[in-house]
């Protein structure tokens, strides 16, 4: 891969030369317009024609800046992941006397936020999450779901040494089942299919946050010190 590298599931992406010498503006610009592009039509579907046809700029600027179509949408995509990581990184290291339930709360909060205002973000993560085509896919995926997952044990060990959950419970287990719950809960929001009636497709900003609270709920019964 001329971009750069894998290992595993990490995937360690370098931008052509030509890409990092462009102005900010025009570089978020071009990721901008990929973004749509990828989210709207999927890996398969979008078209480097259609692209530069929107951008204004000869085919084979993409290609000197990122060497093909696969590593323009695997910049993409990161550079787009990037930034979901930035907001709860924030939320995890903001300095807070906020036990771990409120803080899970936030997170909660800030993936419906998140997801909201920039939902062809979000639609190009469900591309990812369910389209085969994509070049390494489950490279990608399983990354993202260890970094999830790394995320949510570090606030649970937290918890643990704070006293805000019981001692007996497995992190790695807790994890799975909160990293679970949140991305489902984000998921039915946007899949009716995933909805399965029960009206959290698309639904108003009074009842996510009554959701929120009964999940959050759920999750203290099971893993609180009561």
């Amino acid at each position: 891969m001329n971009l750069g590298s894998y290992k595993g599931y990490e995937i360690i992406l370098i931008p052509l030369k030509t890409f990092q010498n462009l102005t900010k503006v025009k570089q978020d610009r071009i990721v901008q317009v990929a973004v749509e592009e990828f989210s709207e039509k999927g890996y398969a579907g979008a078209s480097i024609n259609s692209l530069v046809d929107r951008l204004g700029i000869a085919k084979g600027s993409i290609f000197q800046y990122f060497g093909d179509k696969k590593g323009l949408f695997l910049f993409v995509f990161n550079k787009s992941i990037d930034m979901i990581k930035d907001d709860l990184r924030e939320i995890r290291d903001r300095p807070t006397n906020e036990d771990f339930f409120t803080r899970l709360e936030k997170i909660f909060q800030a993936g419906v936020i998140f997801l909201k205002e920039h939902p062809l973000i979000y639609k190009l993560y469900l591309k990812a999450l369910f389209e085969s085509e994509i070049p390494f896919r489950n490279d990608i995926l399983l990354s993202l779901r260890k970094n999830s997952l790394d995320y949510i044990s570090s606030l649970l060990e937290t918890a643990k040494e704070k006293g805000e959950i019981r001692n007996d419970i497995d992190i790695a287990k807790a994890s799975f089942v909160v990293d679970a719950i949140i991305d489902r809960f984000l998921q039915s929001q946007t899949v009716l299919h995933l909805d399965a009636g029960l009206g959290l497709f698309k639904c108003r900003e009074e009842d996510i946050k009554a959701w929120i609270e009964g999940l959050v709920d759920i999750i203290r019964f099971g893993i609180g010190r009561g």
